[in-house]
C-alpha cells in the first residue's frame, strides 16, 4: 500500500464498479454483515458512495447509531462469505469471529479476504417506500488488497 489515503481510497473505488458486496457495521460490543449486490461512486468531492441494503437485517440500528459502515468487494467465489452473511443471522453467534479483520478509520470490520474495502461515515439515510434502502456513504478511507482466497 503507497501513496496518500486519497489516493488508495480512489484506487479502491476504482474496483467497485460491478460485483458483489460485504455491507459491515459495528457499534459497542456488537458487529453485523450483510451482501449487498448495489453500490455505485455519487459523487467525486466529496467522494460519495450510495449502498442499496434489504431492510429488516440487524446491520441497521449499527448503522443508526454508529453513523459509519464499510463496504468491500468481495469473491463471487468466496463461498465462505457469501454463506455467512447472504442470510439474516440466526442468533448463532458473531460470523466475523472465524475472520482475519482489519479497522481503517471508522472501525467498522473488514474482512482481510475481501478485495477492497471503503470505509465511510453516514451522510444521508433514504428509507424508501420499498424493501431497500440507501445509505450515502461519505468515504473517509479506503484500501485494496492484492491476494486472492
Amino acid at each position: 500500500m503507497s501513496g496518500s489515503p486519497q489516493a488508495e481510497a480512489r484506487r479502491a473505488l476504482s474496483l467497485f464498479s460491478r460485483g458483489t458486496y460485504l455491507l459491515t457495521a459495528a457499534f459497542e460490543h456488537k458487529r453485523a454483515g450483510q451482501i449487498v449486490q448495489s453500490v455505485q461512486p455519487c459523487a467525486d468531492e466529496p467522494m460519495l458512495v450510495c449502498v442499496a441494503a434489504r431492510k429488516g437485517h440487524p446491520i441497521e440500528p449499527l448503522i443508526r447509531d454508529a453513523h459509519r459502515f464499510a463496504i468491500c468487494l468481495i469473491d463471487q467465489e468466496d463461498r465462505f462469505l457469501l454463506r455467512n452473511f447472504g442470510t439474516i443471522p440466526s442468533g448463532r453467534g458473531d460470523p466475523f469471529d472465524a475472520l482475519e479483520l482489519d479497522r481503517l478509520a471508522t472501525g467498522a470490520p473488514i474482512p482481510r479476504r475481501c478485495l477492497a474495502a471503503l470505509d465511510c461515515e453516514v451522510m444521508r439515510h433514504l428509507d424508501l417506500e420499498a424493501d431497500h434502502e440507501l445509505y450515502i456513504g461519505h468515504v473517509v478511507a479506503g484500501r485494496t488488497y492484492t491476494h486472492r482466497i
